[in-house]
């Protein structure tokens, strides 16, 4: 727990400094991919909920203002943030060399690896040459989009984008595609945990410098 609120002080000085630092916040505007449960998801009411949407709500409670959620395609954030359309995105984004060329971080939230989703039986495995001939869908603007186009297209291997994580379950459940890549906690707490993913499984971490594993808020 003391860990926990350390790196919750240490995001909030984050968020109140920078070129911003010497205005007066009234709101903090974050933008989220709502499609990421256990992370970011919506309630049967139509409410946000999850880890990242507790963690942000708990920031502005810190810095007394009033929390906005801007939800946003993942491939949007980066653009979004830029374009000052929120002031920081909380939605499980990892830190990649290339996104720090244009953006901030704030401290590590947590760390979590990518692996394969895919019916149980299906055989999979973490090596590429396991799916090839097969179809694996990703959400944009992901770093496993970046890996899929990267080493899967090359090793023979089908790949199909779609704009949020919702997209690629509908796809994988009613069999369009025989796996996904994505993050395994987002898997293991989420899907899996679902009706929807009761027959699914994971694969190990696929191990690769294409899939770093640090997560912050941007």
């Amino acid at each position: 727990m003391k860990k926990a609120w350390l790196t919750l002080s240490a995001v909030a000085l984050c968020l109140a400094a920078g070129n911003t630092m010497a205005k007066e916040y009234k709101e903090l505007r974050f933008g989220v991919d709502p499609s990421y449960a256990p992370f970011e998801s919506k309630a049967a009411d139509g409410s946000l909920v999850g880890f990242d949407i507790d963690l942000g709500n708990a920031i502005c409670k810190e810095l007394k203002v009033t929390c906005k959620w801007v939800e946003s395609d993942f491939d949007g954030m980066i653009p979004g943030l830029k374009a000052r359309k929120f002031d920081g995105v909380i939605s499980s984004m990892t830190v990649t060399p290339a996104r720090e060329k244009v953006i901030d971080f704030s401290n590590e939230l947590f760390s979590g690896p990518t692996s394969l989703v895919f019916k149980k039986g299906a055989g999979f495995t973490a090596d590429k040459a396991s799916l090839k001939g097969k179809t694996v869908g990703y959400e944009q603007g992901t770093i496993q989009e970046a890996y899929a186009k990267a080493a899967l297209d090359k090793a023979g291997v089908s790949t199909k984008a779609y704009a949020n994580q919702d997209q690629v379950y509908a796809d994988l459940t009613s069999g369009r595609l025989d796996a996904s890549i994505q993050d395994m906690l987002q898997a293991e707490l989420g899907f899996l945990k679902s009706p929807a993913g009761a027959d699914y499984e994971v694969s190990k971490p696929i191990d690769s410098e294409l899939l770093p594993a640090k997560t912050a808020i941007g």
